[in-house]
């Protein structure tokens, strides 16, 4: 296995983690006491202890959601081809196709996400959050794991090879 692949392997299991991480935590859109995430909505009313519950999820939500599911055992079983690679090299092959797949998901619940900001929890518009709401960290880490697969990507494909 070379340099590369260990390289690239890295990357995907850190985009793995980080979008796990993005749909176990709630915090996908902060308004202030409350934050939505895909699995779990939270809320603090009055200084009391934060209470968690699931949300009522527009269809555009659980499309996401599906999405985001999919790329995650996309970058798994990657990951697992990768390793598997150092004996058999031809996995690897099969690794970046579905690692792409995994890429190309992880888009689409990027690009579906935005739509699903009218509903009541959050008051916007389709890719249109109200002023006193914002992103937050769930969401930051979706796309970092987004960055992090493209760059994985790159190193696979060993495009950064010069010549």
């Amino acid at each position: 296995m070379d340099k590369l692949t260990v390289i690239s392997g890295c990357l995907f299991l850190t985009a793995d983690i980080f979008a796990i991480a993005s749909i176990a935590n709630p915090d996908w859109i902060s308004t202030g006491g409350a934050s939505v995430g895909l699995v779990r909505q939270c809320q603090t009313i009055h200084g009391r202890e934060r209470t968690c519950f699931p949300p009522q999820l527009p269809p555009e939500w659980i499309t996401t959601l599906f999405f985001i599911i999919l790329g995650i055992i996309s970058l798994t079983v990657t990951c697992a081809l990768l390793v598997m690679s150092h004996w058999r090299r031809e996995a690897a092959r099969y690794a970046r196709w579905i690692a792409f797949t995994g890429m190309v998901l992880f888009c689409m619940a990027a690009l579906i996400f935005p739509i699903g900001f009218y509903i009541n929890e959050v008051g916007g518009q389709p890719y249109k959050l109200p002023n006193n709401t914002v992103v937050g960290s769930s969401y930051v880490l979706f796309v970092l794991s987004i960055f992090f697969t493209i760059v994985g990507l790159l190193f696979a494909g060993k495009v950064c090879l010069p010549g």
